[in-house]
Formats: structure tokens, sequence, C-alpha cells
């Protein structure tokens, strides 16, 4: 099986697992580093996630994968937050982090950038809209938003 469609799997598996603990899932990474296959699962849910979280879905997930065999080889399972510059990968995402500092890489250039950081301001008609750095609105179509994340002030 790919990597696209192991992670689609385990995402369909993960899913109602997480969000059934009071948990978002917020992403699935499966990757090769060092010689050795992770697969990652980030979770959140509002005022953070603890230790006692990542390990209630590590437990609850592991057998699920070991019954469904989504990955034909060995690797290792990792449960975690995403961290103070999360990834923005739904939709709900762009409006729910409204007001907060971002980044958005897009897949071709716009207007001759593909990098652009700025205030978040929601989604509108499919698109992310942004104030720069400089004051200008930014509107980015969300298919042409290959990554985006939050951005930690650390003022």
């Amino acid at each position: 099986m790919g990597k696209n469609k192991v992670v689609a799997a385990v995402e369909e598996l993960a899913t109602p697992l997480v969000t059934g603990l009071g948990l978002e899932l917020v992403d699935v990474e499966y990757v090769r580093e060092g010689g050795r296959w992770y697969l990652r699962i980030f979770i959140d849910k509002p005022g953070g996630v603890t230790l006692d979280d990542c390990q209630a879905v590590s437990e609850s997930l592991d057998p699920l994968l070991d019954e469904m065999d989504p990955i034909p080889h060995s690797y290792h399972l990792e449960v975690s937050s995403p961290g103070i510059e999360r990834p923005l990968k739904k939709p709900a995402d762009f409006e729910r982090f409204s007001g907060r500092r971002v980044q958005v890489t897009t897949f071709t250039p716009q207007d001759g950038q593909k990098k652009f950081t700025g205030r978040l301001e929601g989604l509108r008609n499919e698109m992310v809209v942004l104030t720069l750095d400089d004051g200008r609105e930014r509107y980015i179509p969300l298919p042409q938003v290959a990554s985006a994340r939050l951005k930690a002030s650390w003022l």
C-alpha cells in the first residue's frame, strides 16, 4: 500500500476513535527516517493535549491497526500534539484560527511568490484571506495551499 493510501486508511480508522475520546485528529504522517518507518498521529484539544491523551489514543489505536494491518512491515507508532506551530489542514481550521499569525505556502507562485506570512482573516468563498505584514490583504485559493501553519509570536 502506498504512503498516501496508508495515511488515508489510518485517518479513516483513527478519526472516530480520536473524536470519541474528545480529541481532534489534526494530521497523520507516514514517513521513513533513518531507515525506519514512522506512523505519526497528531491530536489536539482546547487547552492542549496531555501525555494521558496521547497514551489513550496509542493504546486504543494500536490493536485496531494490528487488526486492519494497513502497513505490511514494521513501523513505530507515535502519538503527539501538533505543537505550537500546528498545521492548518481542514477548511474549518482557517476559521477557527482566524486572527492568528500564520505562514502559507502555495503550490504555484502567486504574483511571483510562494510563501506568505501574516494574520489569518479566515476563509471566504474558498479563498484563504491574510493580512500580510505590510498591511496588504491577500486572497489565496484554498486548492493552491500546499501547507499552512500557525507561526509562534515570541514578542
